[in-house]
Order: structure tokens, then C-alpha cells, then sequence
């Protein structure tokens, strides 16, 4: 009898919120390999985070987004391995944002 290795895809959805208002969303698969350390998932986020644009590879195009039009970035399900420094860990959402009256 043969043992088959279980292989799981994790999709990750990244929602890019822009400085004019408009948003957009990707999902992203296995973004962090299983053998990745919390403080590797740290440093990568951080060194993504830093640069001027950041490029998205999909099956039919590459797209380049400058990351000082970026206001927020949220990333859903939550990646669970950031731990550490400059990271709340045990947050809850109160209210959602809000822009003039009205939820964002």
C-alpha cells in the first residue's frame, strides 16, 4: 500500500485599498510555504512592504502597482505565522472604517 503525500493549497484574498478610494483584490495561492519560519513570513512581508512597486503575476497578466498610492493592504484569512515585533496579534475589529459618514 502506497501512502499519498496530502498536498492543501492555501488561497490567501489581498485587497489593495487605494489613496483615491478605489480598491481591488487578488487571491494569492500557497503564499508561505509549509517549511517557512514565522520571522521568514516576517522579513518577506517586511521587504515587500518597503519596495516602490510591487508586481502581481496572474495567469494572463502582470500587473504593477506603486505601493505610495496604496493606503492599506488586507489579507484574508489571516496569516497566522506573523508573530513578533510591530505586529498586534490579539486584535478584533470594532467598526469599520469610515469615510464622511458613510462605511468604507
Amino acid at each position: 500500500m502506497q501512502l499519498q503525500e496530502q498536498v492543501t493549497t492555501t488561497v490567501w484574498q489581498i485587497t489593495f485599498h487605494y489613496i483615491n478610494g478605489q480598491t481591488e483584490s487578488f487571491n494569492v495561492y500557497d503564499l508561505i510555504d509549509s517549511g517557512t519560519t514565522h520571522q521568514d513570513v516576517r522579513q518577506e512581508i517586511r521587504r515587500f512592504m518597503k519596495e516602490d512597486w510591487w508586481a502581481i503575476k496572474t495567469l494572463d497578466e502582470t500587473i504593477f502597482i506603486k505601493s505610495a498610492n496604496v493606503m492599506k493592504v488586507e489579507v484574508k484569512p489571516p496569516i497566522e505565522s506573523i508573530q513578533g515585533e510591530g505586529f498586534l496579534s490579539e486584535a478584533e475589529r470594532v467598526t469599520a472604517l469610515t469615510r464622511g459618514g458613510r462605511s468604507i
